[in-house]
């Protein structure tokens, strides 16, 4: 089985960004009426989800999803809690349908409704809907908020415990993911993306949030950003700041995605990270689409570049389907329970 772990509903019908839009107008003009959730038929998710990321899924031989909201669409950086709520519900609402109409291909990961330096208190309630109402399998975690100016307390900070106290309880796991960066030097997609996996890992690297939280999980994405390539330097810094070697990190709490667009990227992945917790993603539809000239073969196509890595049958079993289920178990209790 081929589980990939980071999909985004990037696809949604145009109804839902209208009232996107409509809650943003009404934020800046409090005359304007309170917008309603838009009106959207199955046939309008069908089409939009069969044409795009179910006809890729199959096409590259994959059998399971986890999605959830457009990650720069979550757009965190809106200070209004009232407003964070209802767009927070409606996103997911629109994934848990999805789900219901194709729940062989798909399980539902949360957006949270965070605002910058706001309390966690709507956070941890809609992680609680979402997972015990909705059957959603995990969540997606905004280390920054601000939208790029970092000006939240890092994610080893007690400002984060009641979260990941219900995370514990409940046994899901968040991807960290940041959204849309409004700060004009960093790039959402080239740089904002990546500099916050990168901040994330340094950030656990100097805490002890494990020892208070041992069975908390995070996934980081994008292939972890700028850590394997700098293994090194964690290891060295780890040494110098008198902390465990960063490897410590990685055997039950910290997992990096395969979201990585070139053969020698995966290849150093793999042999950095070690299989036993990568888990394989894509990232589709996300934020590199259409095909690399070189090879001729779609960017975020990573299941023929993890092929190609020359890990062992066994180990990619790993990648493509069991480090999933480790980390993800109630996506694990749902399809045992489905005989799959």
């Amino acid at each position: 089985m081929i589980i990939d772990c980071h999909g985004h509903y990037t696809t949604t019908p145009p109804g839902h960004q209208r009232f996107r839009d409509a809650q943003l107008a009404r934020l800046r003009d409090t005359a304007l009426p309170l917008p309603l959730p838009a009106v959207i038929g199955d046939d309008e998710i069908r089409e939009s989800v069969e044409n795009n990321q179910l006809k890729v899924l199959r096409a590259r031989g994959g059998d399971l999803l986890l999605f959830s909201p457009k990650a720069s669409g979550m757009e965190h950086h809106v200070p209004d809690p009232a407003t964070a709520r209802v767009w927070a519900r409606v996103s997911n609402d629109l994934v848990h349908r999805v789900v219901g109409l194709f729940p062989r291909h798909f399980a539902g990961v949360c957006q949270l409704p965070q605002v910058p330096e706001g309390p966690l208190d709507d956070s941890v309630a809609e992680l609680r809907r979402c997972v015990t109402g909705l059957g959603f399998v995990g969540c997606s975690l905004n280390p920054d908020p601000s939208g790029g100016h970092w000006t939240s307390p890092p994610l080893t900070d007690p400002y984060w415990f009641p979260l990941y106290e219900a995370m514990v309880e409940l046994d899901v796991p968040a991807m960290i993911h940041v959204s849309t960066s409004h700060n004009p030097n960093f790039h959402t997609l080239g740089a904002h993306y990546l500099n916050a996996d990168t901040s994330v890992f340094m950030q656990l690297v100097e805490g002890d949030l494990f020892a208070r939280f041992p069975g908390l999980r995070f996934v980081i994405p994008h292939g972890g950003g700028a850590v394997p390539y700098h293994w090194g330097r964690y290891r060295g810094l780890a040494v110098r700041l008198g902390r465990p070697d960063p490897a410590e990190l990685l055997r039950e709490n910290v997992f990096f995605d395969t979201c990585v667009y070139h053969q020698p990227g995966i290849d150093l992945l793999c042999q950095v990270i070690g299989a036993d917790n990568i888990l394989f993603a894509s990232e589709m539809l996300g934020a590199v689409r259409g095909v690399d000239p070189e090879t001729g073969v779609a960017w975020d196509d990573t299941k023929r570049l993890l092929d190609r890595t020359g890990l062992s049958e066994r180990e990619l079993r790993k990648v493509f389907e069991a480090n999933a289920r480790r980390v993800y178990p109630r996506l694990d209790a749902r399809l045992t329970a489905e005989g799959r």
